[in-house]
């Protein structure tokens, strides 16, 4: 979401552009190193406040990541073969699909969000919830997430998955009105992605995001 001489979405583009800022990343480098930024981090057990929806659609899980159809997510990659790392790439995945649900339903406290997320992935899911609802907003159109890769830790507890998104097509939309707020296409639509997924101690196959680095204006995603 880009500027524009209309106050709102003037507003809207300054949240966009805090959406794209990683929680505590700065201007991260730690991509050309092999430790895996954030790697130590283990994962945290939800609450019991956070248990799993009812409905749970597909999702082996269990946990309910369905987004409404115009709010559409886009996931172009192919899976690693390495087990852990494609359970890893699901997750993250489903990690974004949670940030979006808790958009839709105006809470931070969704289930999916606290089971795909720990520490500073919490922290970075509850800011981006809280500033959607903030401005009035919701999602409208489609985020497309391609190119992705994965990298284990040595101890194998950890997975960094990298990725980019287009969010080209991608608006928000005022909740009171039902307007979209469309944009002008700009550099800022593409972001570089690091999510560092943990694996959840006492559920089967189950990875939580720990820490996330974005890159706004990514050159490699243009």
């Amino acid at each position: 979401m880009k500027r524009r001489p209309l106050p709102v979405a003037a507003a809207l583009a300054a949240t966009a552009a805090l959406l794209l800022t990683a929680c505590g990343s700065g201007d991260d480098k730690s991509s050309d190193n092999d430790k895996i930024a954030g790697a130590d981090q283990g994962a945290e057990t939800p609450k019991e406040s956070s248990s799993p929806s009812a409905s749970t659609g597909n999702n082996p899980d269990g946990v309910d990541v369905s987004v409404p159809k115009d709010m559409n997510l886009v996931f172009d990659w192919d899976k690693p073969k390495d087990k852990n790392e494609a359970a890893a790439m699901d997750d993250a995945a489903n990690f974004l699909r949670a940030i979006y649900r808790g958009v839709d339903k105006r809470t931070t406290k969704d289930a999916a969000v606290t089971a795909y997320s720990t520490g500073g992935g919490l922290h970075y899911a509850q800011v981006q919830i809280n500033e959607w609802i903030k401005g009035g907003w919701t999602a409208y159109g489609t985020r497309r997430h391609f190119d992705a890769t994965t990298r284990s830790a040595p101890n194998g507890k950890s997975v960094e998955v990298a990725f980019c998104a287009d969010t080209s097509k991608f608006y928000g939309k005022e909740v009171k009105t039902g307007k979209v707020l469309k944009t002008d296409p700009s550099p800022k639509d593409f972001g570089y992605y690091r999510i560092v997924m943990v694996k959840f101690p006492t559920g089967k196959g189950l990875w939580q995001a720990s820490k996330v680095f974005v890159e706004t204006a990514a050159e490699k995603c243009q």
